[in-house]
């Protein structure tokens, strides 16, 4: 996304997919070999994370940290600074409050994007994040 004047405008989003079944190196590899070659497809000047967070599950939390690293180092070779925001900050700063649902999570990015419908909900977390960081820079 980009900032027009004081309009936010789309340029396109993604998911990215990594195997189910294979070992946790594998599908690290496979998040850093995509990532690097989103960078070097679409160049940006910035990049934004979901902060780190307290999870129920110890086992998930500890592979997401794996992932969130992998980002970070990404990113960091890149020569880009990331800014990271608490899932709380992002919710209200989509839709007005800390404590929304996914689903009006989505729904708020479609309006403020422009979207013909709300984007799937991984995509919609990350450009969730993508207008935090755009309205607070």
């Amino acid at each position: 996304m980009r900032r027009q004047g004081t309009k936010l405008v789309h340029l396109g989003h993604g998911v990215i997919r990594l195997g189910d079944g294979e070992a946790l190196e594998r599908r690290l590899a496979s998040l850093r070999a995509q990532l690097s070659d989103v960078l070097a497809a679409h160049p940006v000047a910035a990049a934004a994370v979901e902060d780190v967070f307290h999870h129920r599950n110890a086992r998930s939390a500890l592979i997401l940290g794996h992932a969130r690293g992998v980002v970070l180092e990404v990113c960091a070779s890149k020569g880009l600074a990331v800014a990271a925001y608490p899932p709380a900050v992002v919710k209200r700063s989509v839709t007005g409050s800390g404590k929304a649902e996914k689903p009006q999570v989505a729904r708020m990015v479609q309006i403020l994007l422009g979207l013909a419908e709300p984007p799937p909900p991984d995509a919609a977390d990350a450009l969730a994040i993508a207008i935090c960081h755009a309205n607070r820079s």
